[in-house]
């Protein structure tokens, strides 16, 4: 499959090809069978993160948070309800910035929640502050150029 693109297994992080034209139809992780899209944010560590964002074609939109954060726990259910549009189009990722100090500080992460979208693995667009679901979904397919 010379047309393929890679995706990442949100459960066991397994480098799956996949071509374009499968991507509605959802699909199976090659190795630990877990679906590949589950409508859901996938919460990922620093070397976890920099894994999906080194071997996943798809565009990565990352919800950078902190359980103390009053607004971030507010975006959650938002950012969820986001993944259930915006799957299979990219993969919607949470970073806990407690739990990954060494990432945030990299990224110049100043303020949370914070949404970043990278594609090719590189930072293409960013967003400070909560929004709704529906603002979620229009800001990240402005940023892709689909609206």
């Amino acid at each position: 499959m010379s047309d393929s693109i890679h995706v990442v297994c949100p459960a066991c992080d397994a480098v799956n090809r996949l071509a374009p034209t499968r991507l509605g139809a959802g699909g199976r992780c090659g190795r630990c069978h877990a679906p590949l899209f589950a409508g859901e944010p996938v919460a990922l560590d620093e070397a976890r993160f920099a894994h999906h964002l080194a071997r996943s074609d798809l565009p990565l939109l990352v919800d950078f948070w902190a359980p103390w954060c009053g607004p971030c726990r507010m975006m959650a259910p938002a950012f969820a309800a986001a993944a259930r549009t915006l799957e299979p189009e990219l993969r919607l990722i949470k970073v806990d910035t407690e739990q990954a100090q060494g990432l945030a500080a990299r990224l110049g992460i100043r303020s949370i929640p914070t949404l970043a979208l990278f594609r090719g693995g590189v930072e293409h667009a960013r967003q400070a502050g909560a929004m709704d679901a529906a603002g979620i979904a229009a800001w990240a397919r402005r940023q892709l150029g689909h609206g």
